[in-house]
Parts: C-alpha cells; structure tokens; sequence
C-alpha cells in the first residue's frame, strides 16, 4: 500500500517502499533516537521536500490507512520525525505497525503535548499538509487513552 502524500503540497506523491528508499536524508537504525523500535526509514523533511510545500503549509496530519486515527502536528516541530518502512531489507510488517509508521524523536508522553507518542502513528497510509491544525483524533483524557492502547 502506497504512502500518500497530499494538501497544501505543489505535487502530490503516492509513496511505494521502492520510493521511500530512494529518498535522502535515510535513517538506518531508528532505535538510535526513538528507543525501543526497530526498523529503518527516512526523515519527514526528505518526503516534503520531494512533494514541494506550498508557503501556507503549517500542520501535517498522520493518518493511518483504515482512516480511524489522524494526529495533527506542526511542521517546524516535526521536520527531524522518521517515516518507517522497513526492517532490515524488507517492509515493516503489520506486527511492527508497518508497512509505513511514523515516528518522532523524543516525543512527550501522550496525552501531555502537541507533539506526543499518540502522534507515532501506526499503519500511515496518508500524510496531509494542511493551512492550520487538520483532522486529530489523538485521545484527550485517561479514559480514551487507555481504550486506544487496548486495540
């Protein structure tokens, strides 16, 4: 399934791993800054590059590819974050929330900051660029939370 790359952008991009592995900017062991993951990918500002931003563009929003879970976040605070798509040579597998999984470096507990671990969004399948907060369906209280970590 192909990374889909949309919104305030001058080219929409759809993504496949051929593609993603091709981009600049490669991150080979992402454990070395988001502890605990496994997997390779590459920088977020390396995808936008290759999409182009319009100069209104000021959130992106993750979204996964069932379109049941969308994070909001603002571009300048997320350049650095890790578009996962492989482990070792291959794509990450679903168990890994794969095939393309979005990671931020030293992301705030969630539910304590904009830029929270809610944001590491599993299964991405659609990146929007947006003017202004897009579509953001992170949980807002213990009780949400708690429920979104049970799935």
């Amino acid at each position: 399934m192909p990374l889909s790359v949309c919104g305030e952008v001058l080219a929409p991009l759809e993504l496949e791993y051929d593609d993603l592995a091709a981009l600049p900017d490669q991150v080979g062991d992402i454990s070395s800054e988001v502890p605990g993951r496994e997997g390779g990918g590459v920088r977020l500002r390396a995808v936008l590059a290759r999409a182009g931003l319009k100069p209104n563009a000021t959130h992106v929003t993750c979204e996964s590819s069932d379109g049941k879970f969308s994070a909001s976040v603002l571009l300048s605070a997320v350049r650095d974050a890790i578009v996962a798509y492989r482990l070792g040579d291959a794509p990450l597998p679903d168990a890994k929330g794969g095939p393309v999984r979005f990671f931020i470096p030293e992301a705030a507990a969630c539910a304590s900051d904009e830029i929270d671990q809610c944001a590491n969004v599993k299964f991405l399948g659609r990146l929007r660029v947006t003017r202004g907060a897009g579509d953001d369906t992170r949980p807002t209280n213990s009780e949400e939370h708690a429920e979104l970590h049970e799935h």
